[in-house]
């Protein structure tokens, strides 16, 4: 839910720098399209300014202050990471960060030409991100768990947004997911949310990896998924190679979940932004062509 009680301008920005960071208030600010529970504005060529939004904002934010100095040595692909950090105050009764800036074009405004660079970056960065989370690593309450968890979401959205020339096809994606096997690793390092808005793109690859609030230990298909939802079609397979550490039934659990997250988008893009300024007109597009690689792709 938005919580619309305070509106975020870039006068509040600057106040609340020159109240806790006087040495950035300075510093050029500009409002970012786009961003879903945080609103973002640059601040100079290297900063953003993460402004909470939603209800569910700052527990995001708190989780990707704790966790991202942890992980973003080891990855291979640039990730946001907290630069100063911002205190609830009068001004302003929320948590809010400041976080380095990472460079290129969200995905779902731009598009990636260099197919084969991609899957490689991306298998890469996944299986670096992949591996077993300590104990006191953040689990999810919204997502993680087998498909089978959530097929009355996913009845949901197919209902609402799949065309009828192509439901059985969908279907049998979906089915073959949920009788895949359980995830029988330990729980593991997960993004959570890899979509084409939360990856950014130059030189017509991956180039950077954002928003990180929904991450968890648990079950990797969730980010595999990725291989038909981000990267271009005819490329899942070879992703698949590189990554090198996903057996059948991971890959059956992923490409499920990718048809899922196709239908998330695609509706999102339909129906609006549920409230959120500017709406998300790139999704559903983005949506239809990550179902179509699904479909398409067969079993690799």
């Amino acid at each position: 839910m938005i919580d619309s009680e305070i509106e975020i301008t870039a006068d509040l920005v600057r106040d609340l720098l020159q109240e806790q960071h006087p040495d950035l208030a300075g510093l050029a600010i500009r409002e970012v399209s786009g961003g879903w529970d945080n609103q973002q504005w640059r601040l100079g060529d290297e900063l953003v300014v993460r402004m909470p939004r939603t209800e569910r904002a700052p527990d995001l934010q708190h989780k990707e202050r704790r966790w991202l100095p942890v992980l973003a040595p080891r990855l291979p692909l640039p990730i946001p990471t907290p630069v100063r950090l911002g205190e609830p105050s009068a001004r302003f009764p929320k948590p809010w960060t400041v976080m380095a800036w990472i460079p290129g074009e969200p995905l779902d405004h731009s598009s990636i030409s260099r197919g084969d660079h991609a899957a490689d970056a991306l298998a890469v960065f996944l299986k670096a991100l992949h591996v077993e989370a300590p104990s006191e690593a953040p689990i999810s309450t919204d997502r993680g768990a087998h498909p089978k968890e959530y097929t009355d979401g996913f009845d949901q959205f197919f209902e609402a947004v799949v065309p009828g020339d192509i439901a059985d096809d969908v279907r049998a994606v979906w089915n073959g997911a949920v009788a895949a096997p359980e995830w029988q690793g330990p729980p593991v390092w997960v993004h959570g949310d890899l979509h084409p808005a939360n990856v950014v793109v130059s030189d017509g690859t991956l180039s950077g990896v954002i928003d990180f609030g929904d991450m968890f230990a648990g079950d990797p298909a969730w980010d595999l998924a990725a291989a038909w939802v981000i990267l271009p079609e005819g490329t899942a397979s070879r992703f698949f190679d590189v990554y090198a550490c996903a057996d059948e039934g991971t890959i059956r659990r992923a490409r499920g979940l990718a048809a899922l997250k196709s239908l998330v988008l695609m509706q999102i893009g339909q129906n609006g932004d549920r409230g959120l300024p500017g709406g998300k007109p790139t999704w559903g597009p983005a949506g239809r062509a990550a179902l179509d690689h699904v479909l398409r792709s067969g079993s690799l």
